[in-house]
Parts: structure tokens; C-alpha cells; sequence
């Protein structure tokens, strides 16, 4: 009896490690730097923000945060950014140059971060939604840090 209960424990154990050792359906991380950039999407569902950060001839990040009804629930969530062509025009449409990071999936928080170096003397986009009641809640920064 002393046996069988000695391994029920060890499973109960093991068991306990493996669920809360999961990781969670979340972007792992958080976006640091000055922020440049935020916008809170029109449903109050989802905000999209832009950090700058000097390191690595210009390091901007970017994270698309639930917020509102949505925060902690966990919903289809996308952000990318990528650098642009253009050296100014703030606001204005971007050509994008270069490749872009992308984080997407069933998060709860939010996407990202994600980010692009090397982009001191540039101008940088970002876009990010939440998917909510079968509708896509997106923002697009435009140019932005230049």
C-alpha cells in the first residue's frame, strides 16, 4: 500500500511539473525601448505600439497588445514590422525594404515582440489585429521614426 501510494505521488508530481512547466499560448518576451509609436484600434480590442530602442544601429520592436474586452482571452493575434525605403515622411505610405518579423498565433496578451535592426536613419512600419467575433480589428502604423 505504501508503494502504490509512493508512485501515485511521483505521478501526481510529475504529472504537476509537466502542466505547469507548459509554456502558455503567449509571444514569449516583451517590447522595450522609447516608445515612438501607439495606437489603440477603434474597437478598444487591440493596441498597437512601436519602440525604439539605439542598440544595433537602431533597433525598433513592435508589439500589438489586447486590450479591452479582449484582454487575457485568447483570440487570433498578428503584428509585423518591417523598414522602409524612406528616410521621412512620417504618416505617409511606406515602400518596405527589406524583410519583415511576424509574430502570429491563438495569444492571450499579445503578439511580438518582433523587430528590425539598423534602422537609425530610416523610417519603419508596423501592422498588428486581433481577430474578434469573426471580425480582423487591424491597425497599420504607416512611417513612423524617421
Amino acid at each position: 500500500m505504501k508503494r502504490l501510494f509512493s508512485t501515485v505521488m511521483a505521478l501526481v508530481t510529475v504529472a504537476s511539473v509537466m502542466v505547469i512547466g507548459a509554456p502558455a499560448a503567449q509571444a514569449a518576451g516583451s517590447c522595450s525601448g522609447t516608445i515612438i509609436y501607439s495606437q489603440l484600434q477603434s474597437s478598444g480590442l487591440g493596441e498597437l505600439v512601436i519602440y525604439y530602442n539605439s542598440s544595433n544601429g537602431g533597433t525598433n520592436s513592435a508589439c500589438f497588445y489586447h486590450r479591452g474586452a479582449a484582454y487575457g482571452r485568447s483570440a487570433p493575434t498578428f503584428v509585423q514590422i518591417y523598414r522602409c525605403a524612406e528616410r521621412s515622411g512620417e504618416g505617409a505610405h511606406c515602400t518596405r525594404s527589406g524583410s519583415a518579423d511576424t509574430d502570429s498565433g491563438d495569444f492571450s496578451y499579445h503578439a511580438g515582440p518582433v523587430g528590425v535592426t539598423g534602422v537609425a536613419s530610416y523610417c519603419v512600419e508596423a501592422v498588428g489585429y486581433i481577430g474578434w467575433a469573426g471580425e480582423r480589428h487591424q491597425i497599420y502604423s504607416r512611417r513612423q521614426g524617421c
